[in-house]
């Protein structure tokens, strides 16, 4: 299956539904008015793109419909996911370039973080990259026993201390044991205690020293994991963490299990963080760098003018 299928089928439940409210608009479509615009901002702020953001891409939309004339609900309908497209971030694929790369992944319990680092050391183990795991999250006992597990599975190697240990240590121990094994990839598990955002930055804030320190030239990824069913919270929470780390990217879990995709739209378009991956399905293989084109056209299937 490709890219494409698979952002297709795991859009499904979101296509329908956001399909449906946005085809509600479009089959009432007379003229462009204040109340064909209150619509299509109402079905968007319902998808979960957030009021701001719905409350620009509707700005944006009246704009250019007016500069060209448009008249049509075809027309349209084309025109919002060209303004979509616009507001979003442009794909930006992970960096692991560097040998090793550093792929840092943070995010509060239950949104997939254990199982994301998994499929993403599956990934690279299959593309024929030497994955290290470092089992940072040291609050649960249970994190480096799932990530112990997920190691197995993808054939990759991992350093975990004991329940309590000094995260930075474990990093530490990590970087040595990459650079004696010859691995080009290190992903980092953390523990995402947002509740206390003093020690989350005073964490990172210490792994970070310890990864510049060790590996001054290396590319680094540091990357939130989202649950998209849980929607606006996930927008709030990226803000937060981004307040406590310099994110680079989102890892947006279970978009299969959402009907309000927007989400993306919401986090890309509002937070200016790219979406970098989404997990699609519960397969191994169901992470997936995220595609705009891809996304938009699951999201908002292009149709053709009628003669």
């Amino acid at each position: 299956m490709g890219l494409f299928d698979k952002i297709k089928q795991g859009l499904q439940k979101t296509s329908d539904a956001v399909g449906r409210s946005l085809d509600n608009v479009f089959a009432a479509f007379v003229k462009i008015d204040a109340d064909l615009l209150e619509e299509l901002e109402e079905a968007l702020i319902l998808s979960d793109v957030g009021a701001t953001t719905a409350a620009t891409i509707v700005a944006e939309v009246e704009k250019r419909a007016k500069l060209r004339k448009i008249t049509t609900a075809p027309a349209l309908r084309d025109l919002l996911r060209e303004v979509l497209g616009d507001q979003m971030l442009a794909d930006q694929p992970l960096d692991v370039s560097g040998k090793p790369a550093v792929v840092l992944v943070i995010g509060v319990n239950g949104v997939g973080k254990t199982t994301s680092i998994g499929k993403l050391a599956a990934r690279y183990v299959n593309e024929g990259k030497k994955v290290m795991l470092s089992a940072a999250d040291t609050f649960r006992a249970a994190a480096a026993d799932q990530l112990e597990i997920w190691a197995k599975r993808a054939g990759a190697d991992i350093v975990r201390h004991g329940e309590g240990a000094d995260p930075a240590a474990v990093v530490f121990d990590s970087i040595s044991a990459a650079k004696a094994r010859g691995s080009d990839v290190i992903i980092v598990d953390t523990a995402g205690r947002l509740h206390n955002k003093a020690n989350l930055m005073n964490e990172l804030a210490k792994i970070d020293r310890v990864i510049a320190r060790e590996l001054p030239d290396a590319s680094r990824e540091t990357l939130l994991v989202l649950d998209a069913t849980t929607g606006q919270n996930a927008v709030h929470q990226a803000e937060e963490f981004n307040k406590a780390a310099a994110l680079t990217g989102i890892v947006l879990t279970k978009l299969d299990g959402t009907a309000k995709g927007g989400i993306v739209v919401a986090i890309s378009a509002g937070l200016g963080v790219p979406v970098k991956l989404v997990g699609v399905g519960e397969g191994i293989d169901d992470l997936i760098d995220f595609d705009r084109d891809a996304f938009l056209e699951a999201l908002l299937p292009a149709q053709k003018e009628e003669v």
